[in-house]
């Protein structure tokens, strides 16, 4: 029988510490909120972060938590996840923890494809050690560690994905709860690495970075939700598509040359078009919407873990008399005294 829980019972006694009007606060709001609808049981769900404002979270939830060093938690989780395939393993992490120090750890979890639940907090800095460009910072952005303009290139999370082959990603944003409780219960559901970025706005040393496309009042004309079969519109009257202009995606105008029915139709199991998207806003910011939603997903992905525990039984099966014991005693050994 599916345990009811209500969205108190994954508040944890711990007092939260985060700056007042953070967008972690809402985040976290979600995650309790989903947490009391994926049927899971307390005592199966584990929440795994690295270092960073965004990796207290495991305090915060009143479920198993694991508060790891600087940029492992994909690594840890990835244990976890192998060690017991029926618990749930959620990773929380940010720019820094999750694509600089740790980028090495997400990419690889990624590409194998374990089972986990991965939430990337992108505010474009380094809140907790009070203010350095991150690897997601824009060019030119002036911070403690780049007084004259950061000359770096930035991450682009969602690319980075889409290169280290996870069969899960999606984007959203720190004001617009519903969107982020839908996208983590689509994160659970999925067999596989999920990834989901949410935009995230640190108050005391990047606010606003995000507004243009974050407040309700820009949203609408500044991002295109995607969705699976459903044509690219959007707009405060959604008076705006998407088209295919040969190889490019181009904007435009309804009413004016185009119909909805010649605006290019979403499929999220497209690598390509994923990438189209992501691509078409990096070169024209300005005139180009951000793309949230669910942006890729291969629905046929079997997990790493499923893999390994089939790989195990055929091995067993092969050589029923071989064990661990005699392994380790094989070959050359010796006694230290």
């Amino acid at each position: 029988m599916t345990t009811m829980y209500k969205k108190k019972d994954f508040v944890s006694d711990q007092e939260v510490r985060w700056c007042p009007g953070c967008g972690d606060y809402a985040i976290l709001s979600c995650m309790q909120n989903a947490l009391t609808k994926t049927g899971t049981k307390k005592e199966d769900i584990v929440c795994v972060s690295g270092i960073g404002c965004s990796s207290r979270f495991p305090y915060y939830l009143d479920t198993y938590g694991y508060h790891t060093i600087h940029g492992r938690a994909p690594a840890v989780a990835t244990g976890i996840k192998l060690a017991n395939p029926n618990l749930d393993v959620w990773v929380i992490t940010g720019d820094g923890d999750g694509l600089s120090i740790g980028g090495n750890h997400t990419l690889h979890a990624m590409r194998r494809n374990v089972d986990l639940n991965i939430i990337l907090f992108n505010n474009e800095i380094y809140g907790l050690t009070k203010g350095q460009f991150s690897p997601t910072s824009d060019k030119g952005v002036k911070t403690k560690t780049s007084p004259f303009g950061s000359i770096d290139n930035p991450l682009i999370p969602a690319q980075f994905a889409l290169g280290s082959a996870c069969t899960f990603i999606a984007r959203t944003v720190d004001k617009d709860p519903k969107s982020i409780t839908d996208l983590m219960l689509l994160s659970h559901a999925h067999k596989g690495t999920s990834f989901l970025e949410v935009l995230q706005n640190c108050v005391i040393f990047n606010d606003k970075t995000h507004d243009e496309f974050t407040l309700r009042q820009n949203r609408a004309a500044r991002t295109v939700t995607v969705e699976d079969g459903k044509p690219l519109i959007f707009g405060a009257e959604n008076e705006k598509g998407i088209v295919l202009d040969r190889l490019d995606l181009k904007v435009v105008t309804l009413g004016q040359g185009f119909e909805e029915k010649d605006l290019l139709v979403y499929d999220t199991s497209s690598k390509v078009l994923a990438n189209m998207l992501i691509e078409a806003h990096k070169k024209d910011e300005e005139n180009f919407p951000l793309a949230l939603g669910v942006l890729y997903q291969d629905k046929e992905s079997i997990p790493y873990n499923e893999l390994m525990k089939g790989q195990a039984e055929q091995v067993k099966k092969r050589l029923p008399e071989a064990n661990m014991d005699k392994l380790l005693q094989s070959g050359d050994t010796w006694e230290i005294k």
